[in-house]
This record gives structure tokens, sequence and C-alpha cells, in this order.
């Protein structure tokens, strides 16, 4: 018993830690796809990392809705099921970003 409510306490606070900062990196893609269509006007260049921005700002949104839905179900595997794919989403726009920080540097450069 005692082993299960430290499982779930342990879920619940990644799911408190992944929701804020989701939706605040759903803003930071936001700002920098503004930003970046900008720079791609007044250099007339063209480049896809706007496109993997609003992609990553999915993968974000849906990290942080699965994390707050993790956090007001009621069922212990629900709450599991919902916090791996807030875990996952999370990472996996972690890496995006990374992806498109790289192929901004590059195109900025050129």
């Amino acid at each position: 018993m005692h082993k299960r409510q430290s499982q779930r306490a342990l879920s619940e606070r990644a799911c408190r830690m992944i929701c804020p900062i989701a939706a605040a990196m759903v803003g930071v893609c936001l700002t920098a796809i503004g930003i970046l269509r900008v720079v791609i006007s007044l250099r007339s260049t063209s480049t896809i990392a706007d496109d993997l921005l609003s992609l990553d700002s999915v993968l974000f949104l849906i990290a942080t809705l699965t994390s707050y839905f993790a956090l007001r179900t009621e069922s212990d595997s629900r709450l599991h099921w919902l916090e791996q794919i807030a875990d996952l989403t999370f990472i996996m726009a972690m890496i995006l970003m990374t992806v498109v920080a790289l192929v901004i540097t590059y195109v900025l450069a050129a």
C-alpha cells in the first residue's frame, strides 16, 4: 500500500513539473515562430525551422494536456499511462527544439 502511494506521488510530482513547463514552452515556440518569420522576411530566405517549431508547439501542448488530465484522474493506472505519454512527448519536444535551434543557427549563419 505504501509503495503504491509513493509511486502515485512520484507520478503526480512529474506531472506537476511537466504541465507548467510544457505550457510555457508552447509560448516560447510561438514567440520563436514570430521572430523567425520577421528574420525570414528581412533576409528573403526560407527555412523549415518555423514549420518544425509549430510541430514542436503541438508536442508541448500534448505534454501539457496529458499531464493536466493525469493530475485530474482518480485511477492509478490511468495516471501512470497519461504520465508516460506526457513524459515521452515532452522529451520528444525538447529534442525537436534542439534540432530546430541547430537549423536556425545554420540558416542565420549562412
